[in-house]
């Protein structure tokens, strides 16, 4: 096969597959599966949500209605109103029951579930309401307005749980809920006028109230029977013209009209009791006829994903089947590109890098070959080849700096070598003119020469350790840790600034003695210049379970938490000495000290305020003579 670009294969790889999904699947997924889930979903809620909290709304109806009775009598007992409670008690049982099981709950939006939460919060009222009402603390009206106030909420749940897509099931569903909310207003006035039929006289609050419930009945109503279709309303239709209904509504216009009961007492609980039970009747067969057009939807819906589903999956078989042989060819070459390029960049050229850092000699062309091309497709052919390029100039650049660091290195350990043999000279003469004088003022001159070429030596011995190699001074006996301290401090510019307290008898090893002393001396250094030359510099030194313990504390300002982490990070695991990043050297000669022996060097913040280096000497540097003189420094 010709050499094709990358843009040409994945278009041809993909451009079929892509299509078919998004033409078929995407309409399937996006309309047909949405619906049916919609609609499944909507059959749930109406199983678990919608039946039980008609029920309970209808349960709570009825004892609205008797404890209004019960508030009107002269006994202060009305027949029925234990069986009514329990009945409520039963119905709020199978409501909450069902609307807090998981097959309800896989399906609430948090709508619903905030209105569910409102309707189970209401309910639990109603032992206060109960109590109020047995007590005679509220009147008819506030008896039943506490009441409704439950029905309300039931009415807003009922709301919510319309959710299906369909437009015309969903106007079909809002109307049958205003016409059940319709329904709930007339109760409540049966509740009112049938109590005060009982008291003999309707309050004049309770006019008031009848004054916003039957004009908002009447209005309900026919809206909800104007957003039915013909074969849902016509029950309703014929309701609304029936005699039944003309006189309750002539009642309800009498009562408002006169401000008071109507004429004809007996009148209004046959009417409004037929009326009601009509009604309910009616809601019952029309939400069944309802729920059975949703399930023939639903199965519709089925259907059209079974043709859709079939149709789309044999246009993706088939786009797969075109695309399947160039796909796998390109698969290929680009899965021998990405393990080759991860060998490089995980093996090959970590390894190169280490060998360099080891100081081994590296080949570019045997150890970095060319990456081997066996591809057909033009664009991986030329990433492979730029990936050659790259690691053979990663390489190459890596030789360079390699070269470029172990350069630097000797310029570092040669200058060092030449000023550590100067400096020597040095103290050697410093010390024979100390032995011929006895002048006090010389001697002191001299003290300071002497005191500064030391200072001089710690930082040409630094120069060397920053090369890798070591400082040269040895001593042939063990030294103790006291002596070693002192030697430090002498080192130290602001020397007079430091306190030694006393310590144990400890002695280092003879070969360790220099590097330990430069290392203490280093820090040393750092607690004396970070803090004000008023204040003093404490070391102190103890015997720990697994060695010896050396601090230093001074009282400046302290490190923040953060840059002492980084610190003690870079104390613990000493990185390769960077040229760029000269500020901290005296860090990092002390980590390479401490990791040439195995000493742990940590800062922490002082009580006073300051910084406190916890230098921890290891046994293997520690020796248990006693009483051995220090050793004198080979070659002096």
């Amino acid at each position: 096969m010709a050499s094709r670009t990358i843009r040409f294969k994945l278009y041809a790889l993909l451009s079929l597959p892509i299509v078919a999904l998004v033409a078929l699947w995407a309409f399937v997924t996006g309309y047909v599966v949405g619906d049916f889930f919609e609609l499944r979903q909507a059959g749930t809620l109406y199983d678990q949500v919608s039946a039980p909290a008609t029920a309970l709304a209808t349960e709570v109806q009825h004892e609205r209605r008797v404890s209004a009775i019960q508030l009107s009598t002269a006994s202060g007992r009305a027949d029925g109103l234990p069986e009514a409670r329990g009945q409520t008690d039963r119905a709020i049982d199978d409501f909450l029951r069902r609307a807090t099981a998981l097959e309800t709950t896989s399906v609430l939006s948090p709508k619903l579930g905030d209105a569910l939460a409102e309707v189970t919060a209401q309910v639990q009222k109603l032992r206060t309401i109960r109590g109020d009402i047995d007590g005679g603390i509220v009147n008819r009206l506030q008896a039943v307005q506490a009441f409704s106030t439950i029905t309300d909420a039931i009415y807003r749940l009922q709301d919510q749980v319309v959710t299906v897509s369909e437009i015309d099931l969903y106007q079909q569903a809002v109307g049958l809920q205003r016409i059940s909310h319709a329904h709930d207003l007339l109760s409540r006035e049966d509740a009112l006028i049938s109590g005060a039929i009982l008291a003999g006289e309707l309050t004049h609050d309770e006019y008031e109230a009848m004054e916003v419930l039957a004009p908002n009945r009447r209005l309900l109503l026919s809206e909800g029977v104007a957003a039915l279709d013909d074969e849902l309303s016509a029950p309703f239709n014929a309701l609304l013209v029936s005699p039944t209904y003309r006189g309750l509504v002539a009642l309800e216009l009498e009562i408002a009209d006169a401000s008071t009961l109507p004429r004809d007492r007996n009148a209004w609980q046959p009417l409004a009791g037929a009326f009601s039970a009509t009604v309910d009747r009616f809601l019952v067969s029309r939400a069944s006829l309802l729920n059975d057009r949703a399930d023939a939807a639903a199965g519709g819906i089925i259907a059209q994903i079974i043709i859709a589903g079939g149709l789309g999956l044999a246009a993706i078989l088939g786009a797969v089947i075109l695309s399947a042989k160039l796909g796998r060819r390109l698969a290929e070459e680009l899965g021998h590109l990405r393990m080759t390029a991860l060998e490089l960049a995980e093996v090959r050229l970590p390894q190169v890098v280490e060998r360099l850092r080891r100081g081994e000699t590296v080949d570019v062309k045997a150890d970095a070959p060319p990456i081997p091309t066996t591809g057909t497709t033009l664009e991986i052919t030329d990433v492979a080849r730029a990936f050659s390029t790259v690691q053979s100039t990663a390489v190459e650049a890596a030789v360079g700096e390699a070269r470029l660091r172990h350069g630097f290195n000797r310029v570092f350990r040669n200058l060092a070598r030449r000023n550590q043999s100067l400096v020597h000279r040095q103290l050697t003469q410093l010390d024979s003119m100390q032995r011929k004088t006895s002048e006090p003022e010389v001697l002191e001159d001299l003290y300071r020469l002497d005191h500064l070429t030391t200072r001089m030596r710690r930082q040409s011995e630094g120069l060397i350790i920053l090369s890798g190699a070591t400082a040269g001074r040895t001593w042939r006996n063990p030294v103790p840790i006291l002596d070693m301290v002192r030697a430090a401090v002498a080192e130290v510019e602001d020397y007079k600034r430091i306190t030694v307290l006393p310590m144990p008898d400890a002695k280092l090893t003879g070969t360790a003695t220099a590097d330990v002393t430069h290392l203490l001396a280093e820090l040393l250094e750092n607690a004396t210049v970070f803090s004000p030359p008023t204040t003093m510099v404490s070391v102190r030194g103890g015997v720990a379970g697994r060695g010896f313990v050396v601090e230093v504390e001074d009282r400046g300002l302290g490190l923040q938490a953060r840059e002492c982490e980084a610190i003690n990070e870079r104390l613990a695991s000493p990185p390769e000495f960077d040229v760029a990043d000269s500020e901290q050297l005296g860090l990092f000669v002390v980590s390479q000290l401490a990791a040439r022996h195995g000493i742990k060097v940590t800062l922490n913040r002082s009580p006073y305020g300051g910084t406190t280096a916890v230098v921890f000497i290891p046994q293997t540097v520690l020796t248990g003579a006693e009483g051995v003189p220090a050793g004198v420094m080979a070659g002096e």
